[in-house]
């Protein structure tokens, strides 16, 4: 006998999907300090051992964030991803086909205040990564710092992270078999500051690290656009110059992480808190841009890559930007 279960009323289902967005705020705002906490805590109580043995099981285990992460399928899977999906509603769109015979290196852009689509999209099934792109298994980098964290490095790997070093970028790049993507975001930690509704700014034209390791591995480059993550919170006014800018990129500098200040709506009311706003997001990938592997690229190779990049990136922006209420006479501003 098969059983039919009843739909979830609409209220319900929006409290979950609300749920699932404070589950994932909290996760990059809090989980860190408080598994911290808990390993260190766990050491003055009757279950200390549990806090040695992972201390020896990390230390073996130092090089995985490195070697291509320890993904769990059944954890990208979760439905609190796909309520987080609807929340915005977050969406994959793909305009060229991947080869799985080849391995792809994907710059994202914007960063956003913390990455929604990027993590949505590379890290979950949610927005049915795999359907959209077959034989293709993604992987996202993420700043090293955070893989030093006890219990979190391992949820943070379980759905596809990898660390932020070079490294890890070609552990995945040179896997024989292909069938790999490597997405980096580009603007990084510091482009975080900038992440505002209406902002179109990206820190790129003068980031080529990625189009160096492009380029010594012979991967492909593939620009991908995140329209609607700058729109998500708002952040308080930092511009260049001021003291409150000056003290986060010094912050930025020591720790290698930024603190933007940001805010947007409350759990229980929409004037003030720290969940984002309900606004859609939509990650346009672009086709791929032929690379050839050079093992010492010269400054020369190096440039005329990047300037090919920014071009497709510009070119995938304003091809799309009309279907997303982008205003006309907006662009992409590259600094």
């Amino acid at each position: 006998m098969k059983i039919e279960f009843a739909p979830l009323s609409v209220p319900l289902q929006r409290r979950l999907q609300t749920a699932s967005v404070v589950q994932w705020v909290f996760s990059f705002l809090g989980l860190a300090q408080c598994c911290i906490a808990v390993f260190i805590g766990l050491l003055f109580t009757r279950f200390w051992l549990v806090s040695a043995l992972y201390a020896a099981w990390w230390f073996t285990d130092r090089e995985a964030p490195s070697k291509g992460g320890r993904r769990i399928h059944v954890l990208r899977n979760s439905v609190v991803w796909r309520y987080m999906r609807d929340y915005f509603p977050i969406t994959l769109v793909k305009t060229a086909e991947l080869d799985p015979r080849q391995n792809y290196l994907v710059g994202f852009h914007p960063h956003g205040v913390l990455a929604a689509g990027a993590f949505l999209n590379f890290c979950t099934e949610a927005s049915g990564f795999s359907t959209i792109f077959p034989g293709i298994t993604p992987h996202l980098m993420m700043l090293s710092l955070w893989f030093r964290v006890p219990f979190f490095r391992d949820y943070l790997m379980s759905g596809g992270l990898v660390s932020s070093n070079k490294e890890s970028a070609s552990y995945v790049l040179q896997r024989p078999e292909g069938g790999n993507l490597l997405a980096i975001i580009v603007g990084g930690a510091q482009e975080a500051l900038d992440a505002r509704p209406g902002s179109f700014t990206l820190l790129l034209k003068n980031r080529k690290g990625f189009v160096r390791v492009a380029i010594k591995h012979g991967t492909p480059l593939v620009p991908a656009f995140s329209f609607g993550e700058n729109e998500l919170f708002d952040q308080v006014s930092n511009p260049k110059g001021s003291w409150l800018r000056w003290l986060q990129h010094r912050l930025q500098q020591v720790m290698g992480i930024s603190l933007p200040l940001f805010h947007a709506r409350g759990i229980f009311q929409y004037s003030f808190g720290l969940v984002p706003y309900r606004r859609p997001i939509c990650t346009v990938v672009g086709k791929p841009i032929p690379v050839q592997k050079k093992h010492k690229p010269s400054e020369e190779d190096v440039d005329r890559v990047h300037q090919k990049y920014l071009e497709e990136l510009y070119k995938l922006f304003e091809e799309h930007k009309a279907e997303y209420n982008i205003p006309e006479d907006s662009h992409l501003e590259f600094i």
